[in-house]
């Protein structure tokens, strides 16, 4: 890298050849520029406990640097959900940074200082880099965007340090052979020079307002990795947005900067500058290095002929020359960037914070719904009012013909002469039977339905919540409610039965002369548990005399209070329980359907605040 014969060198003592006059920056003259390192600084001044006191911090550092590293990269975001996209690319920033640039320079603070020439399509990036190499290393056209593939530009003795062990291990790259050719798309191509200096290197970056979206991605990612940004837009771009959303960026990480104006006319020149320089004041960035480019046709060999990047060159030499100067540069950009942690991991945390906060009202309105569903079932079990419609005139209809009192056999001979009148019994006992499991399957189904439709309104009014819908919707585990429960009411019934059947008829006076059936005594049970007593002191059709004997006064003189409270709670706690299983069953695809979605813990927000400060600790 050339530099201009009139210029003074670090030592003022005239003119140099190359950019930089004194030692190259190697592994015996490293440049501790990532200088927060802790106790980086003590350690030069000599002394083992001190050297070994500064290698402990800087383990530390590098511990918790990876900590954080690790953290950032386990971090799930839940597709479509509030803060997805947003949390999204803040870390992949975050992460971007810490891998690529600030865990290599803690390792090895020896790395070349890398310059990335950065800016808008058409500025004339390329032939600036190709003229400060002072031999072509890039290509140059009128194609927009020329710059296709990122170009490095190093001293051969450094280019191991850009491999893909070293340097963005994630990027596929080439050794440029012979002329600069274009690369492909995605592709870092590696342009080994004797013109450049060891221990610095000049990147040539894809525009960052390119129309190819993976052209600007890869600026952004380059950027953060380099030591040292110069920023070229021209003089009909610079007041573009996106020019100004990366010179913020470099702004608030405190990065070491130059821009350059360039294609600048000659009429009108002086406004433009000054133009410029004030919107780098408002945006507080006016202690930034700047340069003006004319326009110019005077370019050759795909670099600019006279002097026209000679000031460039020699704020260069200037800043990155000397290895201390390096490290000057390294050490402002490595500081900056860290400092800019202190907002961003904790901004990363709230994004995590706003997902938790979507799955906890997301899962809310789960549990809200199922809750509501059961308060329903319960409310329907004991208020009596299923006793009505077909349930209740299959009821009737039992209880008037008499049923009820032949169910309850004398033991002997006349015990055995019921067998003619099975047939016609054993229909209406099944009528009541099918309309209990009606009455019961009516009402646990809708309930759960309810919950089902409540869910999904709900949360089809979060952002991402439809999506989340149709994918539990879709997911088995709910549906066949009624035939599911309909089997469960069989396995119910039978268990009355058995009960009844345990119990038998306690009281001395009737166990010793009666026997009964036990199914039927278990429908009449079950008539019990649904509230019939309530249901005939709210009046209406069902408290008619015409229904028959209180199911209550026929069990009570069978078993006894205390008897038939035990196995009415019984019953009853077992009835609960499988619609309770039923509706867990029924809950499972939201719930799946959450546990699936990737929404982070809660513990993933402490731990990037806790991060956050172990970080402010170890420095």
């Amino acid at each position: 890298m050339t530099r201009p014969s009139a210029a003074p060198d670090a030592n003022g003592s005239g003119a140099s050849d190359r950019f930089g006059t004194g030692p190259a920056a190697t592994s015996d003259h490293p440049v501790p520029g990532p200088g927060s390192v802790p106790a980086a600084d003590t350690a030069a001044s000599g002394g083992p406990g001190r050297h070994a006191a500064a290698t402990r911090g800087s383990d530390r550092f590098e511990q918790v640097l990876e900590s954080l590293r690790t953290q950032i990269r386990d971090l799930r975001f839940a597709d479509g959900l509030p803060a997805a996209e947003e949390g999204r690319v803040l870390q992949a920033d975050v992460l971007a940074q810490l891998s690529d640039y600030v865990l290599p320079r803690v390792r090895r603070p020896d790395i070349p200082l890398l310059i990335a020439v950065a800016g808008s399509t058409g500025a004339g990036k390329s032939t600036l880099v190709n003229s400060l190499v002072g031999e072509q290393v890039t290509t140059t056209g009128v194609r927009r965007p020329t710059t296709n593939s990122p170009v490095l530009a190093c001293n051969p003795a450094d280019v191991d340090w850009f491999s893909e062990a070293s340097f963005i291990p994630a990027l596929p790259r080439v050794r440029q052979q012979g002329l600069a050719m274009p690369g492909k798309d995605g592709m870092l191509v590696l342009a080994a020079s004797e013109a450049m200096p060891r221990g610095v290197a000049l990147l040539d970056t894809p525009d960052v307002d390119s129309a190819v979206a993976a052209h600007h991605e890869f600026a952004a990612k380059f950027l953060d990795a380099a030591d040292l940004w110069v920023f070229v837009t021209t003089s009909t771009r610079y007041a573009d947005a996106r020019v100004w959303e990366f010179l913020q960026v470099a702004r608030d990480r405190d990065t070491s900067l130059a821009v350059v104006l360039s294609r600048v006319p000659r009429k009108g020149r002086r406004q433009l500058l000054d133009h410029f320089g004030a919107m780098l004041e408002a945006n507080g960035l006016g202690g930034a290095a700047r340069f003006a480019i004319p326009e110019t046709d005077q370019v050759r060999g795909e670099r600019f002929t006279a002097n026209v990047a000679d000031p460039i060159r020699t704020y260069l030499a200037d800043v990155a020359g000397e290895a201390d100067q390096r490290d000057r540069v390294s050490r402002r950009t490595f500081v900056g960037v860290i400092d800019s942690f202190r907002s961003r991991v904790p901004e990363l945390a709230r994004q995590v914070e706003a997902q938790v906060e979507a799955g906890r009202v997301l899962s809310g309105a789960v549990d809200d719904a199922y809750a509501q569903a059961r308060r329903h079932v319960d409310a329907g079990l004991a208020d009596g009012s299923l006793l009505s419609g077909s349930l209740l005139a299959r009821w009737q209809e039992v209880a008037a013909s008499g049923e009820l009192a032949r169910s309850l056999r004398l033991r002997g001979r006349r015990a055995r002469r019921r067998r003619a009148e099975s047939l016609e019994r054993g229909q209406r006992v099944g009528a009541l039977e099918e309309a209990v499991r009606d009455s019961l399957s009516a009402l646990v189904v809708s309930a759960s339905e309810r919950a089902g439709h409540e869910i999904e309104a709900r949360w089809r009014e979060m952002p991402g919540g439809e999506e989340l819908a149709e994918k539990a919707r879709a997911l088995p585990g709910g549906g066949l409610l009624a035939q599911r429960f309909r089997k469960e009411l069989a396995e119910w019934q039978s268990e009355i039965a058995e009960m009844t059947a345990a119990s038998g008829a306690t009281k001395r006076s009737v166990a010793r002369f009666v026997t009964f059936d036990h199914d039927i005594v278990a429908l009449v049970l079950i008539m019990d548990l649904l509230g019939y007593e309530r249901s005939r002191s709210g009046g209406g059709a069902h408290a008619a005399e015409s229904s028959g004997p209180s199911p209550q006064r026929l069990l009570k003189g069978l078993f006894g209070a205390q008897s038939l409270r035990s196995m009415g709670t019984a019953a009853r706690d077992n009835l609960r329980g499988r619609i309770e299983a039923l509706l867990a069953q029924e809950r499972a695809p939201f719930d799946s359907t959450l546990a699936s979605a990737g929404i982070p813990s809660e513990d993933s927000a402490v731990q990037l605040y806790q991060a956050t400060y172990n970080l402010e600790i170890s420095r």
